[in-house]
């Protein structure tokens, strides 16, 4: 009896704190996007301590109260994009599960709950996801026209610029697939790492990931980014634009891959050679603000999936 007084407790507790955070995710602007991406954290907590039942009650009870304090739709899509991962994260914890094996479900989740949302707010509105945030956009450069013609430029360069800004907006809305890739890492990687650290704080046992110089991704990502090359040349010559959006976007996150494991071999180069750290930070900055040198770093963290460099120069003996 004891046990679930405790649990009821805590799962209205944490309900309340769910419900908060979804109203700071929709009325505050910069706070609110800090709240909606630590919103499944205290699902994920709940979970971990009391069983699913009481995580799927409190969901459930979540999106209610949002609904009614918020907007039904808004809070259905909200509920549909995050509560998956936060659940398959505690399902990871609770069962001790591997770290890699955790955080892998967990982004396959999250990711996959948010591709579902995105098109039941395509089926219940009709409109577009992201086309009003690329309307605001535009909008935003028109409004800044006088401000440019107020700095003395001429009229042949405020076309060029604008040129340019709607070529980059379009670039964008070919890689919405992979921000939304990208959406569910980072909300996932996110919440693993806070996640781990409140329930060590109350006793729980949870792994760890590797240290980050050690880490290795798939080799995989090789090939991926070789084909999707060859699919954006097919794409481009043939006039395929479905080919060319998708190799564009795997390619994209096979650069991505890359560059996160290049980071990782230089991050062990650095630890081996004895580097300075303040040395080696400075220069790892300049590497990412040079376009050239973040390419090639890319690239060395791509062949390494493959020639691991790690273990065939720098093995410690």
């Amino acid at each position: 009896m004891a046990t679930r007084v405790t649990s009821m407790m805590e799962s209205g507790l944490l309900v309340a704190i769910t419900v908060v955070m979804a109203l700071i995710g929709v009325y505050v602007p910069l706070l609110g996007t800090a709240a909606v991406l630590m919103w499944p954290l205290p699902i994920l907590v709940l979970i971990v301590r009391h069983g699913m039942k009481w995580g799927l009650m409190a969901v459930f009870v979540s999106a209610v109260l949002m609904a009614t304090l918020i907007e039904p739709g808004r809070s259905l899509v909200l509920v549909l994009a995050l509560s998956p991962g936060g659940v398959a994260l505690s399902l990871g914890f609770r069962n001790d599960w591997s770290s890699v094996r955790t955080l892998v479900t967990g982004i396959a989740c999250s990711m996959t709950a948010k591709l579902v949302a995105l098109a039941l707010m395509f089926a219940l509105t009709g409109v577009e996801p992201f086309s009003m945030q690329f309307e605001v956009m535009e909008q935003s450069f028109d409004s800044t026209v006088e401000m440019y013609r107020s700095m003395g430029m001429s009229d042949a360069q405020i076309e060029e610029s604008r040129t340019m800004f709607m070529e980059n907006l379009s670039m964008v809305r070919l890689l919405l697939p992979l921000i939304v890739v990208f959406m569910g890492l980072m909300d996932t990687v996110l919440n693993y790492l806070v996640g781990g650290m409140v329930l060590r704080r109350l006793g729980h046992d949870v792994k760890t990931l590797p240290p980050f110089a050690e880490w290795r991704l798939p080799s995989v990502f090789v090939y991926v980014f070789g084909f999707s090359l060859v699919g954006i040349y097919w794409g481009l010559t043939r006039n395929i634009p479905l080919l060319y959006q998708a190799s564009l976007n795997f390619s994209m996150l096979a650069t991505f891959a890359g560059m996160v494991q290049g980071i990782s071999v230089y991050t062990y180069a650095s630890r081996h050679f004895h580097w300075p750290k303040l040395l080696s930070m400075f220069f790892l900055g300049f590497v990412m603000l040079n376009g050239f040198l973040l390419r090639l770093l890319c690239l060395v963290g791509l062949f390494d999936m493959v020639l691991d460099y790690r273990k065939r120069y720098w093995a410690e003996k």
